[in-house]
């Protein structure tokens, strides 16, 4: 079943079109599913979708552990939120943003301006089943993935909810929790004033 049939409301196209130029933005940490469930949601939005760290590979010529391993996580967080900011400027599209990108206050405050942020939340069996079938995790690299972990969730689940949208990612087919985030992005649209109604309102008062 497609996610279109999974929701009548809402209207795809028009759900798009109310997005104007911001971004959607995915965040959450490795193994939440970021690139594959904001991969999906781009293309029933016919959004172009991007994933950071591919482009901060493409722009650096070096892969994330090769950049991690030669200039250690600060030089790579500096060039990762550069990649960023430049990604927002060109929306509408779809990102999928590295586990710690949202940690930065720059980060956040370019994504406030310029998108609609998601978190999709996992609990740790879920993320540490799905982060064990991959070994290009530099932060996992040591004797206590798990703890590292454990310890990453404790940081960054406090500012990850900061995000304007939540979607719990578990063990359920990718279009359950594609429709999900589509369906979460229409309440969030619906509930936001429209754009200019707040100074419209203001020259009423006045």
């Amino acid at each position: 079943m497609t996610v279109t049939e999974n929701l009548s409301v809402p209207d795809i196209e028009n759900l798009a079109h109310r997005l104007g130029r911001r971004s959607l933005v995915f965040v959450g940490l490795m193994g939440a599913g970021k690139t594959v469930i904001g991969r999906r949601v781009a293309d029933a939005l016919k959004l172009p979708f991007i994933d950071s760290d591919h482009e901060i590979e493409t722009v650096s010529r070096m892969t994330v552990p090769d950049l991690f391993a030669a200039y250690g996580e600060s030089e790579f967080r500096s060039l990762e939120r550069r990649v960023i900011a430049r990604l927002l400027k060109s929306g509408p599209r779809v990102v999928s943003t590295g586990g710690g990108a949202f940690m930065s206050a720059q980060t956040r405050r370019a994504v406030a301006r310029r998108g609609i942020s998601v978190w999709l939340k996992a609990d740790l069996p879920t993320l540490m089943e799905r982060v064990g079938r991959r070994s290009n995790r530099p932060l996992l690299n040591n004797d206590d993935p798990e703890g590292v972990m454990r310890r990453l969730m404790d940081e960054r689940y406090p500012l990850y909810a900061e995000a304007d949208i939540v979607v719990h990612s578990r063990n359920e087919a990718k279009e359950v929790i594609v429709a999900e985030v589509i369906a979460a992005l229409d309440d969030h649209l619906q509930n936001q004033a429209p754009k200019g109604e707040d100074e419209r309102r203001k020259d009423t008062r006045s």
